[in-house]
């Protein structure tokens, strides 16, 4: 399946409406934060080397622009993960309550929309990048060499055999390390895995109970794997994961359930990550509402881009979003 179906929560659209002609735009991006130059990257399409602190960063990956941010650095152009409600600005992705302070009023120029088949490379090279992040990404090996053309690239994680797959603290301290960050990448994620460490304490009868993150997908349910950023953060706060939607996702970090396959789903706590919409159909989907979990009222409906978006924070698993996602999630298990 494309890019389409990760930004939100299976749901995504394509195109953002224009920042306001009054906004700050990419071009007036601040320099770089400092870092620890020259440093060489692996990753799944070879090595890349950074050899200055770079001044202009275009982020690639759905997500790579915060963990970007989170170092201190302004991206000047990134991919639209969440369409804009028609005839607003300034982008959605630059509202969210974990970004909206970093991004103050600098308005990234977008070089891609979820569902396109690839990044605008002509809008790339316009930006005049000297680093581009492309690890939360689908890029091919075709893909990167274009964008090499342009400037140093970093792709996905040596290690991350499908796209989206690699845990969320190799990514952040991936991208840390190209930006010359390593230690502050490594030293965030430590403050992250330490909230996880406490929500789990905090909630010992977690451990006992199996739960999945699902959304509604074209008439059907469609739980995310344990491997996906939703899953992962789930298990994180202590809950058992379900592995069988591993085996019959067959790679993809979700899938869509036919009818007699509901019992990957009946497990002690649900959490449905959707908008309004789509939660309204799922409650009227008979074989959803027979599962023990919604009879005995162990389902938590998160809205994802609306409202306070905490599914969108768990969708994006990033070094900004996670310590809101985490306080969300648990709040909603009560």
């Amino acid at each position: 399946m494309a890019a389409a179906a990760l930004g939100i929560g299976l749901l995504a659209g394509c195109g953002s409406d224009p920042a306001d002609p009054a906004d700050k735009k990419s071009g007036d991006a601040p320099a770089a934060a400092a870092g620890t130059f020259p440093v060489t990257v692996e990753h799944a399409f070879g090595s890349t080397k950074v050899a200055k602190a770079p001044q202009r960063v275009v982020s690639v990956g759905y997500t790579d622009d915060q963990a970007v941010l989170a170092l201190g650095i302004k991206p000047v152009g990134m991919v639209d993960q969440y369409p804009n409600p028609p005839g607003t600005s300034p982008d959605i992705n630059t509202q969210w309550p974990w970004t909206k302070d970093k991004w103050g009023d600098t308005r990234p120029e977008v070089v891609m929309n979820n569902g396109d088949a690839g990044p605008n490379y002509e809008k790339i090279a316009a930006l005049r990048p000297d680093l581009i992040v492309a690890v939360y990404s689908e890029i091919d090996q075709a893909a990167y060499e274009k964008l090499s053309k342009i400037a140093p690239t970093v792709g996905r994680t040596k290690a991350e055999k499908e796209p989206f797959s690699a845990p969320w603290q190799d990514n952040a301290v991936h991208i840390a390390k190209a930006l010359g960050q390593e230690a502050k990448g490594t030293e965030l994620v430590k403050g992250i895995q330490d909230k996880l460490d406490a929500a789990r304490k905090a909630h010992p009868d977690f451990a006992n109970q199996t739960a999945v993150a699902l959304s509604w997908y074209k008439d059907s349910v469609a739980p995310f794997t344990t491997t996906d950023v939703r899953g992962r953060l789930v298990t994180g706060i202590g809950y058992k994961g379900q592995t069988e939607i591993d085996k019959i996702a067959d790679g993809k970090f979700y899938t869509a359930l036919s009818p007699e396959r509901m019992d990957l789903v009946d497990v002690d706590r649900i959490f449905v990550v959707a908008d309004k919409a789509d939660q309204e159909a799922l409650k009227k989907f008979e074989l959803f509402t027979n599962l023990n979990a919604v009879k005995n009222g162990k389902v938590s409906y998160l809205l994802d881009s609306e409202g306070p978006a905490v599914g969108a924070a768990m969708s994006q698993g990033t070094l900004l979003s996670l310590p809101y996602a985490i306080d969300e999630l648990v709040k909603s298990a009560g």
